[in-house]
């Protein structure tokens, strides 16, 4: 507990993150060793890592990994946001082939996003970006939807093989959900060896923000039509 106690643990996170739930569990078992929580612009997550910024890093994949560990942690599913009046808001998901004739905003440089919601909400058209980030930038004149058939991001752990202190080993263990009395792995490949296992064992992240939408859900775009109770006019393509 020494050596824990010698200085702070440096935790980064890309936006979208949320880590207040492990910060919590580490202040109350270690609170004589303070946890640092950095944000980390999403284009700078290696860097990070490998300048010493930070010791460990909350990272959104793809990430390259020679020198890394890297602990999978769930994943995020793929959302469309548009304007609240659209035709899409009346569905709970849609699929690649209804935007189609969708006026796309670019949504490729994630630290950019607040920019790019902006601009759907000023000229409309649409935006695909992780479920996390649209909620990051939500604005009450814009509506997000699932995406049923676009890949997902995965979020992991990530740190620097040639690092290795208690401090680590215990918040791999706090993140993996072990309590304090459970043994704990002392080096990190043993970390990077379970990362199957986890991938496994870790719940993916909500597919919708209606948890019985799998059960329940509306019907796509795509030749089909909406639950009775959100029935609408045929939808019409244009400009």
């Amino acid at each position: 507990m020494d050596e824990l106690a010698a200085g702070a643990l440096r935790i980064g996170y890309v936006p979208g993150v949320t880590v207040a739930k492990w910060a919590g569990r580490w202040a109350d078992r270690f609170p004589d060793t303070p946890l640092e929580l950095v944000q980390v612009p999403q284009a700078e997550q290696g860097t990070a890592l490998r300048e010493g910024r930070v010791d460990m890093c909350f990272v959104r994949e793809p990430i390259e990994r020679a020198d890394l560990h890297l602990i999978p942690l769930y994943r995020e599913r793929p959302v469309v946001v548009v304007p609240k009046d659209h035709p899409i808001s009346l569905f709970d998901e849609v699929s690649t082939a209804d935007l189609a004739d969708e006026r796309m905003q670019d949504a490729s440089d994630l630290d950019a996003l607040a920019a790019t919601v902006e601009l759907v909400a000023a000229v409309g058209g649409a935006a695909v970006m992780p479920h996390s980030l649209a909620r990051l930038h939500h604005r009450r004149d814009l509506v997000n939807r699932v995406i049923t058939d676009a890949p997902d991001t995965e979020i992991g752990l990530a740190w620097p093989r040639t690092l290795d202190t208690d401090a680590i080993q215990e918040f791999i263990g706090i993140v993996r959900g072990r309590t304090e009395r459970s043994s704990r792995s002392t080096t990190p490949e043993n970390g990077a060896a379970q990362e199957k296992t986890d991938r496994k064992a870790t719940p993916r992240a909500a597919a919708s923000p209606n948890p019985t939408a799998s059960r329940n859900r509306p019907r796509t775009p795509s030749g089909r039509k909406p639950a009775a109770a959100q029935r609408k006019p045929p939808r019409r393509r244009g400009r």
